[in-house]
């Protein structure tokens, strides 16, 4: 097979490895690429001889970066709930909104409803506008069909969803999510008799890479989500978790007790739950887009995962309710205004740490060995991609090399 090699030149690399310095930068740098893999990445000058007779591609002296994770969305679903945030703009409650038919309970209504056609051509559309950010990898959950069939239905799209466009997927059953409203007061037994079993069909399917749940006040508690959890293990599935978003009943705590990827929100965690993430090494997803549109007052404990090391993603939550956010550039803005991030620590949670979050080792960085997915952007330092507000400066993008 004839290999497609290539040597990006006359460019600025923060490779986002760890290094003495900021962004791990190489400065008049060139990358080598072949069949889709990086093979080397170093000063300009210092190219060795195995990749000087490459085909080479001027990059003109721009920055390049890793392209970009988001590592928690929502992406597939029906409908949406512009009319519900009106209603509560107008001043009306929680009640009120719901007893309109509005909340979770209208976005599973809309999923159940919509065929994978109608579900898929939707999800398109907002994963377009993420490529156009050089998005190359996403993270997509189930969770608003909330039974069988419309479940797997999800999955399927997701798992469609890279069949139709140049980017990966990585698909989480979120099975845990709520429970509907034909099981009104009887979570233990959605658990038992709906979330359990899809989540056994959906991996004799092949549809799931990651189960995920929703621990709180508000949705099931830690004894319920462990039962999901010793089914996932059982089929050798890792987990990630909706953890202390609204309160900490120990989410966060449990999902470092099963090994999670992640534990995700987490505005309410102690210092015990950073802790416990820290020894398990479960990486912390950061979320202003929900933080902003729900008026959260509490933010993560940002200093406190600092303290202990424990690594930081940042994603858009993409989802009809509580994180209506379809920009990743603009996510990072707001985990540096909102939550005190430092732009290296924002685009090194949507590269390096967004693929620790998905289990991923072959992308976030650029190193040998990694994939050649990368974003060229018209920048003149990294930090501009978390300063501006609603500023595309993307100027290519490359994806497995091309």
């Amino acid at each position: 097979m004839t290999q497609n090699r290539k040597l990006f030149t006359d460019l600025n690399a923060a490779t986002m490895q760890v290094s003495d310095t900021p962004y791990g930068m190489i400065e008049n740098a060139a990358i080598a690429v072949s069949d889709g893999v990086i093979e080397w990445v170093g000063p300009l000058g210092a190219v060795p001889v195995a990749y000087a007779d490459y085909p080479r591609s001027s990059l003109g002296g721009r920055v390049v970066t890793p392209a970009l994770i988001d590592c928690h969305t929502h992406i597939v679903h029906g409908g949406d709930r512009a009319v519900e945030f009106e209603m509560r703009l107008n001043g009306a409650s929680y009640e009120e909104v719901a007893r309109a038919g509005g909340g979770i309970v209208s976005t599973v209504t809309a999923t159940r409803a919509a065929s994978e056609a109608e579900l898929l051509a939707d999800a398109l559309r907002r994963v377009d506008v993420l490529i156009g950010e050089c998005v190359a990898t996403i993270e997509i959950k189930s969770g608003y069909g909330l039974d069988l069939e419309t479940e797997l239905r999800m999955l399927r799209v997701a798992r469609a969803v890279a069949q139709h466009r140049p980017i990966r997927v990585k698909t989480t059953f979120l099975g845990a999510h709520a429970t509907p409203a034909e099981y009104a007061g009887r979570d233990d037994a959605y658990i038992d008799e709906v979330c359990i079993p899809a989540l056994r069909a959906a991996h004799a399917e092949g549809l799931v890479d990651v189960v995920d749940g929703f621990c709180e006040g508000i949705a099931f508690d830690t004894d319920q989500i462990a039962r999901v959890f010793d089914v996932a293990v059982e089929l050798g599935l890792p987990v990630k978790l909706h953890a202390d978003q609204l309160s900490n009943i120990g989410g966060a705590k449990l999902a470092a007790s099963y090994g999670a990827l992640s534990a995700d929100h987490i505005e309410y965690l102690d210092e015990d739950g950073v802790k416990a993430m820290a020894e398990a090494g479960t990486i912390a997803v950061i979320l202003p887009g929900a933080f902003y549109t729900i008026r959260e007052t509490q933010a993560p404990p940002i200093a406190l995962l600092r303290k202990h090391g424990v690594p930081m993603a940042l994603a858009t939550d993409i989802n009809p309710g509580s994180s209506p956010l379809n920009s990743l550039l603009l996510a990072l803005n707001m985990g540096c205004t909102l939550f005190r991030l430092t732009p290296e620590e924002a685009l090194r949670g949507a590269t390096q740490n967004g693929a620790r979050a998905l289990g991923l080792t072959d992308t976030g960085t650029i190193t040998a060995g990694m994939r050649a997915d990368l974003a060229v952007w018209d920048i003149k330092h990294p930090a501009e991609l978390s300063y501006r507000i609603g500023f595309n400066p993307l100027h290519s993008r490359i994806f497995g090399g091309t």
